[in-house]
Order: structure tokens, then sequence, then C-alpha cells
């Protein structure tokens, strides 16, 4: 017998492909908004997070580089896959003083637990409404896309990406986070 999580994620995501294959969603929507301005200040946040004092700014980040990774629900397949890899990666991430932030619709409770289940140790942001991701141009009526964002230590935006593999994007986050570190240098 499954379990009703494994069932309603499946649930859940035949509905998603059902509706993308029936294009049923409008194509502005679709592609998730407008991205905000490279090298421009990266538009400021606080969402409540399971993690610390409830609550996370993106100003509590001033003086480190911020990965902001927003994706579309706890305990999927190519979110767990995505979240494993950035943290495995997170030593590496801390040695170039920079913070990983997942975003993503889902509640505090649920990130708790994909956070117990999968043993990551940086916060997941709960945009029930989606304000932070339509703000970044990764909401999709009722999920964030898979979109990432590198941000400086001084708030700018530096690095977004719209075509995310789960599976090899935190090496790609990583080895542009060198290059733009270098050319800080």
């Amino acid at each position: 017998m499954i379990s009703r999580r494994t069932f309603l994620s499946v649930l859940f995501a035949s509905c998603l492909t059902l509706l993308s294959w029936l294009n049923f969603v409008p194509a502005a929507t679709a592609l998730g908004g407008k991205l905000p301005a490279m090298n421009q200040p990266a538009p400021e946040f606080t969402l409540p997070t399971n993690t610390g004092d409830g609550e996370v700014s993106l100003s509590d980040y001033r003086g480190q580089w911020v990965v902001l990774y927003f994706y579309p629900k706890d305990f999927t397949s190519g979110c767990t896959l995505e979240a494993r890899r950035f943290q495995q990666d997170l030593p590496k991430y801390v040695d170039k003083n920079a913070q990983i932030l997942g975003v993503s619709a889902d509640s505090v409770d649920s990130h708790a637990e994909f956070c117990d289940s999968e043993g990551l140790k940086f916060p997941l942001l709960a945009d029930a409404g989606g304000s932070v991701s339509k703000a970044y141009g990764s909401w999709n009526t009722f999920l964030s896309m898979r979109h990432s964002f590198i941000i400086d230590p001084e708030g700018i935006l530096r690095e977004t990406f719209v075509d995310v593999r789960p599976a090899i994007h935190s090496t790609e986050v990583l080895a542009r986070l060198d290059e733009l570190q270098g050319a800080a240098s």
C-alpha cells in the first residue's frame, strides 16, 4: 500500500502534466512572468521559514553571497534531487561565503518535514501566496517555477538560471559563483 504523501504527490504531478499537455495555462503565466533586471538590486523579501527565528529576509544576508532557488514542491522527485545536490555541496558554498535559500509555495510544516526527511541544513522559505516568486518572475499559477538567482553581498542580482536541470544545477551554480567571485576580486 502506498503512503498518502506518495499518492498525493503522484496525483498532483499527474494533474500538472495533464494541464500542461492541454496547454491550460496562459502563455504569459507559463513563462513565470518578468525576471528582475540583472546588475540591479534584487527584490527584497521576508518569508516564514522552518529554521532559526521563523522568518528570513534577503537583507539578513548582506555581506554574503546568496543562492536563491525556487522550486515547485517538497517531496517531488526533481525537487528532492535538486535539494540533495545543494545539501551535498553545502560545505563548498560555506567556503565561498554563500547562503542557499530555497523557496516554494509549500507550508513551513511541509518544509520542516522535507528538511528532516532529506537532512537539509539550509533554510526553506514558505511563499504561500507566491508574492516573492512573482517578484522574481518565477510563479506559475499556484507553484514556484524552477529558477535560481545569485545575489552578491551588496544585494545586487548577478546571475539568473531559468533552464534548470536538478541533477547538475548545484555544480553549475558553484561554477558561476566562482566566476563571479573571481571577477569581483
